[in-house]
């Protein structure tokens, strides 16, 4: 099974239903933050282009709010895509992933706090 079949099966999305209306994107409080956006990690899904999705920000800048789940009007759920796809990055890391100890040198006076519950509730499967 190809990585783009896994990001479907483990989503559960049909990407092929976004109609490209942009706004997942324009709810998504990481917007700015985002180097392919929500509506564009869709279509890199489509275009089967999981090495530039890899080589992204954007599937660790995701806050997994699930805005733009909630503002989609075909049902297309891009936050569950960008969560199947962090998933298959972290399960090819395998024990390369980070240790507690390295967490406090990351964080950022900045940070939302948002972005470190949803870490917890993330990363604790």
């Amino acid at each position: 099974m190809n990585k783009v079949e896994e990001i479907k099966l483990i989503s559960g999305v049909n990407p092929l239903k976004c109609m490209k209306c942009g706004k997942c994107s324009a709810s998504c409080p990481s917007f700015n933050e985002m180097d392919i956006k929500p509506h564009q990690f869709v279509t890199y899904v489509i275009n089967d282009d999981v090495e530039a999705l890899a080589q992204s920000k954007s599937a660790w800048k995701c806050l997994s709010c699930f805005a733009c789940i909630e503002r989609c009007p075909r049902d297309v759920k891009p936050g569950k895509l960008i969560d199947a796809a962090r998933q298959i990055l972290i399960r090819q890391r395998g024990q390369e992933g980070l240790s507690p100890d390295e967490i406090p040198a990351l964080l950022d006076e900045e940070m939302p706090q948002q972005l470190l519950m949803s870490a917890f509730r993330k990363y604790r499967r």
